[in-house]
């Protein structure tokens, strides 16, 4: 076995790969937020439908996406590889008593907790969107005397559509909690592995993944919650969506 394997499969080496893959994920979450944000536009998902239409056929995305799979494979395979391995060196030290409430956060407890739910969601998340679009083909097209966009996938009434069951939003908001939990403590996790550790950035990195977290979480809760409470099957306003929003909404 070379150095570089041993290297890698090593926990140290096992840590800078989740390091990584995890600060490029961040770069993904950043893109895929600023994306999102179309469905906010009041023009019936035309705006949303023609992003998700250049994301879907773009080569230049379609060779992009094998990166984020990959991103997300290493990263969610390392971590069951250093949760099991965490949990089999405690094990072996049998301590008689282990406050570890006491000697480490409760977001570094339960990273794999909040891992798991994000994982889940991400499953049907993708079933549910990408999977859909790409292979099941079972989409509606938008139509409309537009003959470039008439034959676009309706991915935005597949969103209001599924924004509409309680069920779906609960575990979105939920996975969305999870993830600003787990990317407060990644974001400065990881740059600790990498080895940009000093007292006098440090305490700026903390703050700037605090409020990393904040807005990426925060901002993808707000998409279904904002659909299931204020507007109709159709994705339109509702009526008793408040007045602030109602203006927002007519300046697009």
């Amino acid at each position: 076995m070379s150095w570089i394997t041993k290297t890698l499969t090593s926990s140290i080496g096992r840590k800078i790969i989740m390091a990584v893959t995890g600060l490029f994920l961040c770069t993904f979450l950043v893109v895929h937020l600023i994306g999102n944000l179309q469905l906010f536009k009041h023009d019936q998902g035309a705006a949303f439908n023609t992003y998700s239409h250049f994301m879907g056929t773009n080569p230049i995305i379609r060779t992009i996406e094998w990166g984020l799979v990959l991103g997300f494979g290493f990263h969610i395979f390392e971590a069951l590889v250093l949760t099991r391995r965490n949990k089999t060196a405690r094990g072996a030290q049998g301590y008689v008593s282990n406050h570890s409430e006491q000697n480490s956060e409760w977001t570094s407890r339960n990273m794999g907790i909040l891992g798991s739910i994000i994982l889940i969601f991400l499953l049907v998340h993708l079933y549910n969107f990408f999977w859909r679009a790409r292979f099941a083909g079972d989409l509606p097209k938008m139509g409309g005397a537009d003959p470039l966009t008439s034959d676009y996938d309706n991915l935005y009434m597949a969103v209001v559509s599924s924004f509409h069951i309680w069920w779906y939003v609960l575990l979105y908001v939920a996975a969305q909690i999870s993830l600003g939990y787990h990317l407060w403590h990644g974001f400065r996790s990881g740059f600790q592995t990498l080895g940009l550790n000093h007292r006098k950035y440090t305490p700026l990195i903390k703050y700037v993944g605090y409020v990393f977290a904040v807005v990426v979480s925060a901002g993808f809760a707000s998409m279904p919650l904002y659909f299931f409470l204020f507007t109709n099957a159709q994705g339109e306003m509702a009526a008793n969506a408040p007045a602030i929003l109602q203006t927002v909404a007519s300046a697009f």
